[in-house]
């Protein structure tokens, strides 16, 4: 009777344990940033701090550098379709499958970061639809910071410019660099470093932080600030994986997400400013744009600006109600 009793309890305990380990929801996030980049720090941070607030209901393995066989522009799809769970998305990546997705990139709407996130009042529930659209939920965004054109070459007005093959992440910023005269080519960020070690694009039109996880001084010497467009990168959840979450684990998610956010933002305004020493150490060389430059580059992206709007015209009233609180603040 006794032994009876013992395998009793043993068998309830294996029961009960059984129980809790399939409570437990382990989630893949995919980024294909490298380790040591902000975003991915963000990440991690963010999944510890889901953890703890659902005691350790749910947890997050973060996979940097593209280890799940991911480049930038197969987030989306790859989280729709559940081959991971969740994904930091490079949101203009995206265009080709919605081009709203690049409504944050068109040149020199935005001029700040400041400005961004004023944008995002109007911008980011149109952003929450489209990626409800891919069967995904938007957890939070951060944004990348200022951006600039790396070359090889010093230039000393906007003839300098022509020809030079430079590569870009996406469709806006490759609009916008060609219009200035630069040869702008498409590429994820897995084929950047084979291209310039080869020649294939003698410049690159990217974030600081981008500059330092690529080693640009390995390759490259001069940093030229055109702050042409801004973007963000998205970290978003499978839905039909949310949806079978509890309501708790739900909103401790999103309770941590809305905490931090904040926080990631100021990480990605302090890593434009350590990224630009870092490469500056290491031999670059910053070269201020003067106002007649950066007049004529402005200049000649409106055509991009103009051409933007044509074939993405639902992107134009939050432009413009953008615009309009702005020039009211002015």
């Amino acid at each position: 009777m006794k032994l009876l009793k013992t395998t009793g309890i043993a068998t309830a305990a294996l029961i009960a344990s059984a129980s809790i380990a399939a409570a437990e929801t382990n989630l893949r996030f995919s980024d294909v940033l490298p380790e040591g980049n902000f975003m991915v720090d963000n990440a991690r941070t963010f999944a510890e701090a889901v953890e703890k607030a659902t005691d350790g209901e749910v947890t997050i393995t973060v996979n940097a550098a593209g280890s799940l066989g991911f480049k930038g522009p197969d987030q989306l799809a790859a989280v729709r379709d559940g081959l991971v769970d969740m994904a930091d998305i490079n949101i203009s990546q995206q265009v080709g499958s919605n081009p709203m997705f690049g409504a944050e990139g068109v040149p020199f709407l935005v001029t700040s970061m400041d400005e961004l996130k004023e944008y995002h009042t109007y911008l980011r529930p149109e952003f929450e639809k489209l990626f409800e659209q891919y069967n995904q939920k938007l957890i939070y965004m951060v944004p990348s910071p200022a951006q600039y054109v790396y070359l090889k070459e010093k230039i000393e007005n906007i003839d300098d410019f022509d020809g030079i093959p430079v590569r870009g992440a996406d469709k806006n910023t490759v609009d916008i660099i060609s219009s200035i005269g630069m040869d702008g080519v498409v590429m994820p960020w897995g084929e950047l470093l084979p291209a310039l070690a080869s020649g294939r694009v003698d410049g690159v039109a990217t974030s600081a932080t981008s500059g330092v996880d690529g080693r640009f001084w390995e390759f490259l010497e001069y940093i030229y600030p055109t702050n042409h467009t801004w973007g963000s990168n998205a970290v978003t959840i499978n839905m039909d994986v949310w949806n079978d979450l509890s309501e708790e684990d739900q909103a401790a998610i999103l309770d941590v997400a809305a905490e931090l956010e904040p926080a990631f933002w100021d990480v990605s305004r302090e890593a434009d400013e350590k990224s630009i020493k870092i490469m500056e150490d290491n031999g670059m060389v910053l070269v201020p744009l003067s106002d007649e430059l950066k007049a004529e580059i402005a200049d000649k992206a409106t055509t991009v600006q103009s051409a933007f709007f044509e074939r993405v015209p639902d992107a134009k009233p939050y432009a413009d109600e953008f615009l309009a609180t702005k020039s009211a603040q002015d």
